[in-house]
């Protein structure tokens, strides 16, 4: 009985985790690499992204190389609809008393990339891009499968 009720779950998930893996429908939690660039003859700026997506919520943190310190450090708060993803960048007011930053973007086709702009109300906006590799993308689809 225990075995029959393990091998039922196990094709729940299975089933589960494949819908997932169709499309932009696969989870965004990882580590992201991007860079956003402003509207002038500024210099783009890389940062790395640490995404965590529960249900329709997107929470993470980002790092950046900073002009007067080693890193700046912020906090994302977000949301995702389908392929669209909206989020706040706040960041860590102790480093740096700045506007918090809301980003819009579509994830790709395989949730490899996601490309949008950003934007401070009132004083400006530009594009960004954030990436990650493939591999990535199926090693957290394992483990959310083996964790069911």
């Amino acid at each position: 009985m225990v075995a029959a009720a393990g091998a039922s779950q196990q094709g729940f998930a299975s089933k589960h985790m494949a819908g997932r893996a169709e499309g932009v429908s696969q989870n965004l939690t990882g580590v992201w690499s991007g860079r956003y660039f402003y509207p002038r003859e500024l210099p783009p700026v890389s940062f790395v992204a640490t995404l965590i997506e529960t249900a329709t919520s997107l929470t993470g943190m980002t790092h950046e190389p900073a002009a007067t310190s080693t890193a700046r450090y912020a906090s994302l708060q977000g949301q995702r609809e389908g392929n669209a993803v909206s989020s706040t960048k706040t960041y860590d007011k102790a480093q740096l008393k700045a506007h918090p930053i809301h980003y819009s973007g579509i994830i790709n086709g395989d949730a490899t990339e996601i490309k949008g702009t950003w934007r401070i109300p009132g004083y400006w906006s530009g594009n960004f891009l954030m990436i990650r590799s493939p591999g990535k993308v199926a090693a957290v689809t394992r483990k959310v499968a083996e964790r069911v």
